[in-house]
């Protein structure tokens, strides 16, 4: 029995951990050590019912905008749920699998991508994911959600380093939007 209750106590341990190693950082980014607890954490956390990620699109995904404050207009999907492009990405080709999947989910969808507000249904696109899931693209960004985003609206991935490279919301025009 004591086993089990050190088991349940782990990922929320795990994720305190993340969010002190994250918080604590001089310049507001991750570290390579807090990354590697974020992504641990983000693991178990996905796990979770409390805190899983944006489901899988039932249908077309669609991407709207949504005023984020002082980083302008941005992409969200259809709930006003943050999207987000990797630069490690290459065009219409995602780099993010494994670990980074968990704190990274993607903006799946079955059939076209649609485009509503500012977003430009011309720049909309897909791309198929390893295991044949169908991944959206914007202007040959694949498009993901961050699981430290608990709330509609929230900007939490913003200019985070992980998994090798910078994570930046996306403006109606397709390009990373770089200031924090």
């Amino acid at each position: 029995m004591k086993r089990t209750a050190k088991a349940a106590t782990w990922p929320l341990a795990a994720l305190l951990l993340a969010a002190a190693a994250t918080g604590c950082s001089s310049d507001g980014k991750t570290s390579s050590a807090a990354t590697t607890t974020a992504s641990a954490a983000a693991s178990s956390a996905a796990s979770s019912p409390a805190s899983a990620a944006p489901a899988a699109s039932v249908g077309a995904a669609s991407v709207s905008t949504k005023s984020a404050g002082s980083l302008g207009t941005i992409l969200v999907d259809s709930k006003g749920r943050t999207l987000y492009l990797f630069q490690a990405d290459q065009k219409n080709k995602s780099n993010c699998s494994g670990a980074c999947l968990a704190a990274w989910p993607p903006l799946v969808t079955k059939g076209a991508a649609k485009a509503t507000g500012s977003a430009k249904s011309s720049m909309l696109a897909t791309t198929t994911r390893a295991g044949g899931v169908t991944q959206v693209t914007y202007n040959g960004h694949p498009l993901y959600y961050y699981v430290g985003d608990t709330k509609t609206g929230s900007t939490n991935g913003q200019g985070l380093n992980q998994f090798g490279a910078l994570w930046y919301v996306v403006d109606p025009a397709g390009k990373a939007i770089t200031k924090s």
